[in-house]
């Protein structure tokens, strides 16, 4: 342990400068020894919430008085805004944390951190664990299927328009999709995500927590799935969606290369085309070039 402390103890941490500290997404154990000594070392800390905050401070046996943590939230972010970049341009070196994860994803802090690059101070990412990189890599889809890395969608909108929209994009998409969800809306998602029938889902439930549950499935099982124990409706999830794979109509890719053809210059049609059918990039620019080159189409390269 000793020298564990030494490891991070023995680093440069400038001052003036915000830190982005990716906090555990449910297991204590799961914190870096860096984001440790940051936490230690920080003058200030921007949270989402201070009694949270404190409490997670305080499991490390680090304590903080309450003028030292700072509430930044989606509800105040702008204005909190003003209060870090004063304590910066004073020198202090100010952690931001979020409830769980990494801030500036799909937390609050991104407006904080666009404004500390603004007014010229330094920004330092103090890397933790991910529940996308984790369910990525408990999904087993990616080097199996050869897939070009894998989209990260978040959680989708609220509005059921905009939330039918974005499923209807992801309906054709051939990478894998990370889409994070609440329990009170995880029913709605899985039943639209039925519709897909047998396209492969791998969904997280209260990923590194002591109740946690990875299971992989075809979309049409994942509404049974859920209803099968009560408990399965509580926590937070990560839905990973398996990339689209062509049927056995080996004529699907080329029909759709022909349409985007219409519209679009080569290289964007080719590339549409891969991700819509999940054919391989190459083929489809060898069958976009031999349309141009017999007269069928008049793409632009």
């Amino acid at each position: 342990m000793s020298a564990a402390h030494d490891a991070a103890a023995g680093q440069h941490y400038p001052q003036g400068a915000l830190y982005v500290v990716a906090t555990p997404i449910g297991n204590l154990a799961d914190i870096s020894l860096r984001a440790l000594q940051v936490l230690r070392l920080a003058d200030s800390v921007a949270c989402e919430d201070t009694r949270h905050a404190g409490a997670l401070l305080r499991g490390y046996g680090i304590e903080k008085e309450h003028g030292r943590l700072l509430a930044v939230h989606e509800h105040n972010e702008a204005e909190a805004a003003h209060e870090v970049l004063r304590r910066l341009g004073e020198g202090q070196r100010v952690a931001l944390v979020s409830d769980a994860g990494t801030p500036a994803v799909s937390d609050p802090g991104n407006r904080l951190v666009a404004a500390v690059h603004a007014a010229k101070h330094r920004v330092v990412p103090i890397p933790g664990a991910s529940s996308v990189t984790a369910a990525l890599s408990v999904a087993g889809t990616l080097p199996l299927l050869g897939q070009p890395g894998f989209v990260f969608v978040g959680f989708l909108p609220t509005r059921a328009s905009e939330r039918e929209l974005a499923l209807q994009e992801l309906r054709h998409e051939g990478r894998c999709s990370v889409l994070l969800e609440a329990p009170h809306r995880i029913e709605s998602l899985a039943s639209a995500l039925a519709q897909l029938g047998d396209r492969g889902v791998t969904v997280g439930r209260e990923l590194t927590k002591q109740f946690e549950e990875v299971a992989t499935m075809p979309a049409r099982e994942l509404p049974g799935w859920l209803g099968a124990h009560a408990q399965r409706l509580r926590g937070e999830f990560v839905v990973v969606l398996h990339p689209h794979v062509l049927g056995t109509d080996s004529s699907e890719p080329d029909r759709v290369l022909a349409v985007l053809l219409e519209e679009l210059p080569l290289k964007t049609a080719v590339k549409l085309a891969s991700r819509i059918t999940g054919a391989a990039r190459n083929d489809l620019y060898a069958a976009a070039l031999e349309l141009r080159n017999n007269g069928t189409q008049d793409a632009d390269l």
